[in-house]
């Protein structure tokens, strides 16, 4: 897909794909700004301010602003998501919080296209290829994991009970994680 003729998504010619309890679906342009800052201090508190909600310090958690999404990554790092379109403001935002701190803030929407995968057999999916326990006891809504699936790396954040989880991968990555997810929902038919 372009969007004003310039960008092109990895998975631009990848169908919405409904089946066997399962949707897969390309989220291509998200917003995605990393983080790291001291998550004590008075930039995270200024941060908070100017985004509306405080930066998740639990780890693997999830924190809503709005259209925002604030994922913890990590004790000291954070990946901010949003809408296409929001990392000039959110950016400009986050920028004025952080004058004089020791901090870091990189727009890194470029790096990774988004697949949303959701459904009463996405959880059936993804445990195909993920480690993680994914059951409801272990892992819920606003929980989020940096973690493999299919050997590929991605962060996993899932949205809500349904289940629907977004999937962040590495654009060179991103064909070959939506054709083993689609194989993945093929071979749920067979055995649901």
């Amino acid at each position: 897909m372009t969007v004003d003729g310039l960008r092109r998504s990895p998975l631009g010619d990848l169908p919405e794909t409904l089946g066997h309890g399962v949707r897969l679906r390309e989220i291509p342009f998200l917003t995605q700004l990393n983080l790291r800052l001291a998550p004590g201090g008075g930039a995270a508190a200024r941060v908070a301010e100017v985004l509306g909600a405080a930066l998740p310090t639990e780890p693997n958690t999830v924190t809503d602003s709005g259209d925002l999404r604030l994922l913890w990554l990590g004790p000291d790092e954070w990946l901010i998501v949003g809408p296409d379109g929001a990392a000039p403001d959110t950016e400009g935002r986050i920028r004025t919080a952080l004058p004089g701190e020791h901090a870091c803030l990189v727009d890194v929407s470029a790096n990774r296209t988004t697949l949303e995968l959701s459904g009463p057999g996405a959880r059936t999916v993804l445990e195909k290829g993920c480690a993680l326990d994914l059951h409801p006891r272990a892992f819920t809504p606003g929980r989020c994991a940096q973690t493999l699936v299919s050997k590929v790396n991605v962060v996993l954040d899932q949205l809500d009970a349904e289940p629907r989880y977004r999937l962040l991968v590495r654009g060179s990555f991103a064909r070959y994680l939506a054709d083993w997810l689609l194989d993945a929902m093929s071979d749920t038919a067979l055995i649901g």
